[in-house]
């Protein structure tokens, strides 16, 4: 008795000074005891509890003792309760769910939705402290299963933490694990079966700039039954191609009707086009005119678009509606596509080939299988042009759901060759080092992506923008100009007229001149004893060439200089060349994508650097006494 109460008391002891050195190391919170226990024995009740007991070591530390709880019609919050612990381990406070804020989740982009969102965070100033949550959620389905992973973020280390699942007998389900030492402790009986994972003595690590999406390589635990209820749906899959044929048979199907007089109208627009994609041209032009974008976060789970007929109805609908009513508008026209469901965002994430879920991906886009030029299209932007696909949701795998299954689709990869920015600016230096000049610029590729949005700016904000960008003393713009080639391979043309106030520094009867103006190429932080891959998560080229006239009272008198840089991660030129009083500085800057060993850090260190320090290259001037 004494034994079992004296491990019970050492488990609730939340003194700090308890934490092991090396789990303080680095670490700006630790979790001392993480339990996380899933139920599946009734795939319609499915119980997740959770007690979490983690100790903030300081200020940075903070956001690891919120907790963040969303809930909807599906999902129900059944109790939270939790106490505060001071720095020996003294309680100082308790709480229960009357004091979470509770708010929609999506309010500030949503017109509709049932997705809510409870959340604490204590008001405690002194550090350490501890902070216990013990909370438990129902899901009125098992389709999907919350993903464990039991260490969340690089500045947080662990001392002890398990995930529980639990099931019958015969449940079938998949599981992928991933950076786990020991296997799960398996238990059978005659009514459940369970599986145990435990890890403990997780350290803190610092982060390591230019690595892989944390995913790739975090302890982590996911599941995926084969049989689901949902929503009042029963179905089962063990792939993407039996997951995408639910998804169409179930969600997506029945939901194209249009209105008599849409069918008229897309029958009008296309009937002098001679081929399907010039066809689809226009009926995009059709739904860009008419639709706009509004999240929608209700239905079967938020997975089911609104009909067709409804956004033809009202003009707008969210990711899901818009591509299944561009879909309807294309049938019209005898074109077939696919509702694709991607995982977007700048930093590129694919849907893992080797494992279906229906909790991967988070917007939807539409493919049309033309014969021999498959083309892509966004369907939420009414900017964007036509089978452009932006750096939101290139190079990935997607989900293509179609009446005959799921396909597994990789988008359109934006190339460094192609993701350009060429930029040539006419200046004049004046005797006092004042810069005149214009300056055209045309971005295309992932770079037209990255500054299509100031074209509509407001002046002002342009103005804000642009001084962001050319981040250079004294600069002013007298005009701004923009103009644009909606291709499939689009062009952005920013024109600028600008002046520098004492750009050129005189100091005893010489002038200074930083050839590089615009674009100088920042230096990285340095990572020592790495341990992740080097990850460049999309290639470009900047092309740049500067026409400097001198003024008058510079003696022009320099040799020509050419620099040449090349490595695995990208190369470096840059030339400058003396014709009379004009002085033509050109530099080309290429860094290439993918994915490298992380003991090449290294090297792309140096070779940052030196691009870096190329770019700073002064020349000097005598002046005319």
């Amino acid at each position: 008795m004494f034994l079992s109460f004296f491990i019970g008391f050492a488990q609730d002891n939340y003194d700090a000074e308890l934490i092991p050195a090396t789990l303080r190391n680095r670490a700006n919170a630790t979790i001392r005891n993480e339990e996380t226990v899933v139920d599946m024995r009734m795939p319609d009740n499915v119980v997740y509890s959770v007690k979490q007991a983690i100790t903030v070591l300081n200020k940075n530390g903070e956001n690891s003792a919120r907790l963040v709880l969303f809930y909807d019609k599906n999902t129900s919050i059944k109790s939270i309760k939790g106490e505060i612990y001071n720095e020996v381990g003294k309680l100082s406070g308790k709480f229960s769910q009357s004091d979470f804020k509770d708010e929609s989740a999506v309010q500030d982009f949503s017109l509709f939705e049932d997705s809510r969102v409870k959340h604490y965070l204590p008001s405690v100033n002194t550090y350490p402290y501890t902070i216990v949550y013990t909370y438990e959620i129902r899901y009125k389905q098992n389709l999907i299963i919350p993903d464990w992973a039991p260490k969340p973020a690089n500045d947080v280390s662990v001392e002890i933490s398990s995930y529980t699942f639990i099931c019958k007998p015969t449940d079938q389900f998949r599981i992928k694990t991933q950076n786990l030492a020991n296997k799960a402790v398996e238990t059978v009986t005659d009514k459940q079966k369970s599986l145990v994972w435990t890890v403990n003595n997780l350290v803190g690590v610092k982060p390591e700039p230019y690595s892989p999406d944390r995913e790739n390589y975090q302890t982590s635990v996911k599941i995926a039954p084969q049989n689901f209820n949902y929503f009042n749906y029963k179905g089962d899959y063990t792939n993407w191609q039996e997951l995408g044929k639910w998804e169409y048979d179930n969600l997506l199907k029945n939901r194209k009707t249009l209105l008599p007089a849409t069918i008229q109208a897309i029958t009008d627009l296309v009937k002098n086009e001679t081929t399907d994609k010039e066809k689809a041209r226009k009926i995009y032009q059709y739904l860009q005119n008419k639709t706009r974008y509004i999240s929608v976060q209700i239905g079967i789970g938020g997975f089911q678009p609104v009909t067709a007929a409804d956004v033809d109805r009202l003009g707008y609908g969210d990711c899901k509606a818009l591509v299944n009513y561009m879909q309807s508008l294309l049938d019209v026209a005898g074109i077939e596509s696919y509702y694709c469901i991607v995982q977007a965002g700048s930093q590129k994430k694919s849907l893992d080939p080797t494992y279906a879920s229906m909790n991967q991906g988070n917007h939807v886009i539409l493919c049309m299988p033309l014969k021999g030029d498959t083309t892509w299209l966004e369907c939420t932007s009414q900017k964007i042009p036509f089978g452009f696909l932006s750096d939101f949701t290139d190079d990935r795998y997607v989900l293509a759901c179609t009446a005959d299954g799921g396909k597994l689709l990789r988008t359109p990869k934006l190339i460094t060759s192609k993701n350009l920015q060429i930029s040539k600016a006419d200046l004049s230096i004046d005797k006092d080092g004042n810069v005149t000049g214009n300056l055209k610029t045309i971005f295309s590729g992932a770079q037209y992506d990255n500054h299509e949005e100031i074209v509509d700016k407001p002046l002002t904000e342009q103005l804000k923008l642009l001084k962001e960008v050319y981040d250079i003393d004294n600069i002013n713009f007298d005009k701004i100009e923009y103009s644009q080639k909606k291709n499939i391979e689009p062009e952005l043309t920013e024109n600028l007229a600008l002046n520098i106030r004492n750009y050129a520094s005189i100091n005893n009867g010489k002038m200074f001149l930083l050839l590089n103006a615009f674009n100088i190429k920042a230096t990285i932080p340095d990572s020592k004893n790495r341990t992740l891959p080097v990850y460049l998560n999309r290639g470009y080229t900047d092309i740049d060439t500067i026409a400097y006239t001198l003024p008058e009272n510079v003696i022009p008198l320099i040799e020509p200089s050419n620099t040449n840089i090349s490595s695995e991660f990208g190369s470096y030129v840059s030339k400058t060349i003396l014709e009379g009083n004009k002085l033509i500085y050109y530099r080309k800057f290429v860094m290439n994508d993918g994915t490298f060993p992380a003991e090449s850090y290294a090297a792309f260190f140096k070779f940052i650097a030196d691009v870096n320090t190329a770019d700073h290259l002064k020349l000097v001037f005598n002046l005319k006494k």
